[in-house]
């Protein structure tokens, strides 16, 4: 006979996530918990809550599940199409307000942090974007900028278009992120020139590049690392 596992619904209200959220509040609940609100269900053999740790056990986290392609977690045991879009849905309303709020933004303490917040959307892109992530005295994300699109040369790219916003919002640094479509990370020799010009103009208005990232499909690569650019 196989194993009878309880649903949400008939377990104890005290233990069910949607009551405990009511009673306590959402930072009382577990990751799993949390999760199992968005699934709603579970499969056979696991309950909503069991699924949920399944899922965050085999992604490696929220950070795992952020860099997760939609297309993966459709494949993930218990998901599909309407639970990939609620996660990736929730992950990203989570994203945006760490941005929204001046007291609670993003502080960038690595490359990886960088990558963090750019990877899963950028690594998709058909084209290459140019962006800036426009930071303040305290490496707090200030704004994220699109300065262009398109194939990255220095003919194409205006510098003082890259350092436009900054300006503007009077920061302190700015660390630029560019996509390769094709996936492969390796900095070209045109990445290179890019970055010694931006890092050369950065100095002359006073506005820190800190560092310069290429993101390809599920791997990324800091310029900077590799002291590309920096002497």
């Amino acid at each position: 006979m196989p194993d009878y596992v309880l649903t949400l619904k008939e377990l104890p209200a005290s233990e069910q996530p949607r009551e405990r959220l009511r009673q306590l509040g959402p930072q009382a609940l577990a990751d799993a918990e949390l999760l199992a609100i968005l699934l709603r269900v579970g499969v056979r053999g696991q309950n909503a809550v069991q699924l949920a740790q399944y899922i965050l056990l085999s992604f490696g986290g929220w950070p795992g599940l952020q860099r997760a392609s939609f297309e993966e977690l459709c494949r993930a045991r218990g998901l599909g199409a309407a639970k990939a879009a609620q996660i990736k849905a929730a992950i990203e309303i989570g994203r945006r307000l760490l941005l929204a709020a001046p007291e609670q933004r993003l502080q960038i303490t690595s490359p990886a942090d960088v990558a963090n917040l750019l990877q899963l959307e950028m690594s998709h892109l058909q084209q290459e974007h140019l962006r800036t992530v426009i930071l303040n005295t305290k490496n707090h994300v200030l704004k994220i900028e699109t300065v262009t699109i398109g194939s990255l040369n220095s003919a194409s790219i205006r510098i003082a278009e890259v350092f436009r916003e900054a300006i503007r919002m009077n920061a302190a640094s700015i660390i630029v992120v560019h996509n390769h479509p094709s996936g492969d990370i390796t900095p070209s020799p045109e990445d290179i020139v890019i970055t010694k010009q931006l890092i050369q103009a950065g100095q002359l208005l006073d506005i820190d590049v800190l560092d310069h990232l290429i993101i390809g499909q599920g791997r990324w690569v800091s310029l900077r690392e590799r002291k590309l650019g920096w002497g």
